[in-house]
């Protein structure tokens, strides 16, 4: 009888604990599923390190752990920015890159190591113009990094009557243009290669 009785008490304690483990192994984080990684998107800001400011242009300049610093800043008409403690900033002829320089060098004077970032809020400065069959003829204001679909879908797209064939770009100064052709179809079937980037002062012509 005792050996029947210390079998059944050694079962009700192996019982117990196998219980009380499973409890803890549901309370511990370790054994919680590790939420799934959240899509982040890489392009969501972008630091233009070769664009070229000019007036009207609108900036954000932050200076870290500084707010009152930092935000957006409009550029004046005279190529300058109105920095909080500095005052009147050139900007215009700058990339982001050299005017965060310019602006942490000269914060020198009153913090130790100033960490200042310059990003293209909107661009103004910059424009690019469109002639024949597009919905809006004329200058059209560039957005960052505009291609040549946005550019043509700016203006209302094509017309009934345009021949996407033929379309161009004239890019350079008058009297040194360069004609650059362009495949209008594969760019749509999304071909990159072929959905030109745009520069300042291009003129797509769609015959």
């Amino acid at each position: 009888m005792k050996s029947g009785r210390l079998l059944i008490a050694a079962l009700f304690l192996s019982g117990l604990f196998c219980y009380s483990q499973s409890k803890e192994s549901a309370a511990s984080p370790s054994a919680v599923a590790a939420p799934a990684p959240v899509a982040t998107n890489p392009a969501a800001v972008t630091v233009f390190e070769t664009y070229v400011i000019g007036p009207s242009d609108v900036l954000t300049v932050t200076v870290w752990k500084e707010p009152t610093l930092s935000g957006p800043i409009l550029v004046r008409p005279d190529g300058m920015i109105t920095v909080p403690l500095l005052g009147d900033v050139q900007a215009s002829g700058l990339t982001p890159l050299k005017l965060a320089d310019q602006i942490a060098f000269r914060l020198k004077k009153y913090f130790q190591n100033p960490n200042v970032s310059v990003v293209i809020g909107e661009i103004h400065s910059k424009v690019i113009y469109l002639l024949g069959e597009v919905g809006k003829k004329g200058p059209i204001e560039m957005t960052p990094g505009m291609t040549l679909l946005e550019a043509i879908a700016s203006a209302g797209g094509l017309t009934d009557y345009a021949n996407a064939k033929k379309i161009y770009i004239l890019r350079g100064e008058s009297g040194k243009q360069e004609k650059i052709p362009v495949h209008y179809k594969e760019a749509l079937k999304g071909d990159n290669e072929f959905n030109l980037t745009l520069e300042p002062g291009d003129t797509i012509v769609v015959p």
